[in-house]
């Protein structure tokens, strides 16, 4: 399985931002989705993630109510809408795709290179 994410880019704060991942290789409809992030010096942490049913999303509190993940099956798909950004959440941002429904970056099945999300003040 092949993740490509895409859609990050420079954004002023309050801003807006939707990154979409790709899966190829296999179908993603039997399997749970995750975002997580890196932003330098740090380690890699939770955003957000959803259950291969799409009836079950859990987010990181730092991002509840700003962020909405979703997943779209029949484009092998993963989203994460991004609104309201603050310069906190710059980061490479990564997504994920696992047999287990984890709040944490490890032990997901395969992962994304990860696309850059910059938020300036």
């Amino acid at each position: 399985v092949q993740l490509q994410a895409s859609g990050g880019g420079l954004v002023q704060a309050g801003g807006s931002l939707r990154l979409s991942c790709a899966a190829s290789g296999r179908r993603v409809g039997n399997y749970h989705m995750g975002w997580f992030r890196q932003a330098p010096g740090k380690e890699r942490e939770f955003v957000a993630v959803i259950s291969w049913r799409g009836d079950q999303t859990y987010y990181a509190d730092s991002v509840k109510g700003r962020f909405a993940i979703s997943r779209d099956n029949a484009n092998n798909a993963v989203i994460l809408q991004m609104s309201s950004l603050k310069p906190e959440d710059t980061a490479v941002y990564y997504c994920a795709l696992g047999k287990l429904l984890l709040f944490t970056p490890r032990n997901w099945d395969y992962w994304g290179q990860g696309t850059l999300v910059t938020v300036s003040s």
